[in-house]
């Protein structure tokens, strides 16, 4: 159990395997090539570096969402003052994974979607658990897959994620990008990110990128 965003008696009720599908996963038009999926769900170091392993994912980029541009800095942020939460802008070939499987890792690895402005011993809101959809298809695929795993009993409480549309993305200060891959000997990232990433690697080895740019080639 990671010691610092584990919360006995929380997170997941079954094993990481069973976690479903999503069952509303529609495909994008053939045409489509890039599309973007903004995800807040903790410390954005450990969220991106989740991410970032993915098969089909173009780039990843660190930010912030929910607030004005004049309190989008990372001391701001961290105050808990600011409207923000720390999120990720994934920018992702549709064509090679779904917006669909990307919330698949989003709740079944990269964070705990049941605690409620926190993740473990990082609280705040701007630690809260929102998808900031930029459609509606977005919305109706966040909305449902969050229905199925409540009524799947897939979590040991109800998902408190929050499901709202993009106003802005502001991205985070360019040392906070790809920080953990750049900083794998700082304590925190070895307690959370890197188990995160362990996780990721063990239950969905066939979904990660096979081009060695896992640890910063992406944009």
């Amino acid at each position: 159990m990671d010691a610092v965003c584990d919360i006995p008696g929380i997170g997941l009720a079954v094993d990481r395997s069973l976690v479903p599908d999503p069952t509303l996963d529609p495909a994008a038009d053939a045409g489509v090539r890039e599309a973007t999926a903004v995800l807040a769900g903790g410390c954005f170091w450990c969220v991106e570096a989740v991410f970032r392993e993915l098969d089909g994912v173009i780039g990843v980029t660190s930010g912030y969402s929910g607030g004005d541009a004049a309190s989008a800095n990372y001391e701001r942020v961290c105050s808990g003052m600011t409207d923000h939460a720390e999120a990720v802008a994934v920018r992702f070939d549709p064509q090679r994974i779904s917006y669909g499987r990307l919330l698949k890792v989003f709740f079944a690895v990269a964070h705990d979607p049941t605690q409620v402005d926190r993740q473990g011993n990082d609280r705040g809101r701007q630690y809260r658990s929102v998808v900031f959809h930029l459609d509606d298809v977005q919305r109706e695929v966040a909305e449902a897959y969050i229905r199925q795993l409540d009524a799947a009993n897939v979590f040991n409480a109800p998902i408190a994620t929050r499901v709202v549309p993009l106003a802005e993305f502001h991205d985070a200060e360019r040392h906070h990008q790809n920080y953990a891959a750049l900083h794998p000997e700082q304590a925190y990232i070895a307690a959370v990110s890197a188990p995160k990433v362990a996780k990721l690697r063990k239950q969905f080895g066939d979904w990660l990128r096979s081009d060695g740019s896992k640890d910063g080639g992406l944009a």
